[in-house]
């Protein structure tokens, strides 16, 4: 039974869980473009592509018509004619962001079953990420932004380390005078990571004394809710989520990406990504003649033939 009364169509559905949802600004907009997309699909439709997708409004339907016994068979068909059109990041990203709505609007009990189940999710292509280049490094750090996302940073592009690994360094596991930290590592292993004199210029400023806890903190008191390894004992403050560093990056850098556009452009145009940020070390390893097995040591990879390329 369902919890509250059904929407009356799937773009108010899209709102509620938007409501809900606690995302940052940047965040619900992408949502609400990905749920757009995927509303005219729900409805029986091909999806917009281009240019129109991100101005393009849902089709109107009532969100109980995703109990459909014939929709998932047209909705499989459909996805499959749109992941042959895009790039396979894009549609695996859209495709968990309608499994999250789905699930938000089961719990609500607007629909009972999720006609994605059988999509699969696309293989990603190899990562042909380019790292940034000196001058655009040189544009990043003159921007005016707060000391955290100065020194986070900094660390990404000397230290090349991944920016969730970086997230969930705490206070204690820095050894400033060696600069380097101890990570926990994707398999579990404790592994280590190096910065230069940049990152170390900007370490005591942001610990401020403190001598444990997360190093990079939230603006805010962390939810009643929030795990004890994830909240500062001595500030209150929550750990940066990866979530909310990767928007401030994306966001902060969109004129920087794109430096022909408008200020009153920005809100239509992506900025650069932390993976790309990241990469930017491997690649000037490369190019300054590094040996050949020092990328992938710097980046904890087996294969030397991703860094080649």
């Amino acid at each position: 039974m369902a919890l509250s009364a059904p929407p009356v169509s799937y773009a108010v559905a899209v709102e509620e869980y938007l409501t809900c949802a606690g995302l940052a600004p940047s965040s619900a907009r992408v949502y609400r473009i990905s749920l757009t997309t995927w509303g005219w699909m729900l409805a029986g439709e091909p999806a917009p592509t281009g240019r129109t997708r991100r101005s393009a409004k849902p089709p109107a339907f009532p969100v109980a018509a995703l109990d459909a016994p014939t929709l998932p068979d047209a909705l499989a068909e459909l996805a499959a004619a749109r992941a042959d059109e895009m790039d396979a990041h894009t549609v695996n990203r859209e495709l968990s962001i309608a499994r999250k709505a789905i699930a938000w609007w089961r719990q609500q009990g607007w629909v009972e079953r999720d006609p994605t189940i059988g999509i699969e999710r696309r293989p990603a292509p190899p990562d042909r990420t380019k790292g940034l280049a000196e001058k655009q490094l040189a544009a990043l750090r003159q921007l005016n932004v707060s000391l955290r996302e100065k020194t986070f940073w900094r660390m990404l592009s000397e230290s090349a380390a991944r920016a969730d690994e970086v997230l969930c360094l705490n206070v204690e596991d820095l050894y400033p005078a060696d600069r380097r930290g101890r990570i926990t590592a994707k398999d579990g292993t404790t592994e280590w990571i190096d910065w230069q004199s940049g990152t170390a210029q900007l370490l005591p400023r942001l610990i401020a004394g403190r001598v444990r806890g997360p190093l990079f903190l939230t603006d805010r008191k962390a939810p009643a809710r929030t795990p004890s390894a994830d909240a500062c004992p001595e500030t209150g403050r929550a750990r940066l989520s990866y979530r909310r560093a990767e928007e401030i990056f994306e966001r902060t850098t969109r004129l920087l990406a794109n430096p022909l556009a408008s200020p009153e452009e920005v809100e239509d145009l992506d900025g650069w990504t932390l993976h790309r940020l990241r990469r930017s070390a491997l690649t000037h390893d490369a190019a300054d003649g590094t040996s050949t097995p020092m990328p992938p040591a710097r980046s904890r990879r087996d294969s030397a033939g991703s860094q080649g390329r």
